[in-house]
């Protein structure tokens, strides 16, 4: 069968974000750009634009479509600015931030996810997005600081780090919980150095395994 991806792309922008609150409009035009099926198992791809996560592989999953517009959109990610991902997956969410970031660095634990997602993300011309492999809780302070920086993974608390690594006015967004179940926060850094907290909505992710995360099973 030969499936319209654009077509499932376009509905599943309209149905799942715009009818589910996301108003930003550029985060609305990158979800509408980003071919979400290329970041899918060949055997998935029919389910590509269905508003859930789907397995890709060493435990992990790409996010479902709401999830990534909605951190994004939380990030108040704007054109220009420079972004931290830790847990690239599959790369889905790196290419909608490069849709908008001048520049986006992203950290994966695992070597096969990260050499994938490199390869992929370089194929579909992302060359504003940088791939790491290594432990994505002590951040990447040789690319500090970061306007945003965005956690697909849940950990016990907010990594150290990762505070350090904001810029003034900065944005982190990331899941705080147990292992399997997270509510979603935004941390910003003012201007004076201080940070607020805010709970957006409760959230499902992996855990966020690492030195200043949960400790491998």
């Amino acid at each position: 069968m030969i499936w319209d991806f654009d077509e499932a792309r376009r509905r599943m922008v309209e149905r799942d974000l715009v009818g589910g609150g996301i108003r930003d409009g550029a985060v609305l035009e990158a979800m509408r750009k980003v071919p979400r099926h290329e970041f899918v198992p060949e055997d998935m791809k029919a389910s590509a634009y269905d508003d859930a996560p789907l397995p890709i592989g060493e435990g992990q999953t790409i996010s479902q479509p709401y999830v990534v517009a909605y951190m994004i959109e939380a990030s108040g990610l704007v054109r220009g600015e420079r972004v931290l991902e830790i847990g690239t997956g599959s790369g889905y969410a790196a290419a909608v931030m490069a849709e908008i970031a001048a520049e986006v660095h992203t950290i994966e634990r695992y070597e096969a996810l990260a050499d994938a997602a490199q390869a992929r993300l370089q194929r579909l011309g992302y060359g504003n997005v940088h791939v790491v492999q290594g432990d994505g809780t002590l951040g990447l302070p040789e690319k500090a600081p970061f306007d945003a920086i965005v956690a697909a993974a849940g950990g016990p608390d907010v990594p150290a780090a990762w505070k350090e690594q904001l810029a003034p006015g900065g944005r982190l967004i990331m899941p705080v919980g147990t292992r399997t179940e997270q509510r979603l926060i935004r941390v910003v850094l003012d201007e004076h150095g201080n940070t607020s907290e805010e709970d957006l909505l409760p959230v499902r992710f992996v855990a966020l395994v690492g030195s200043a995360g949960w400790r491998a099973e």
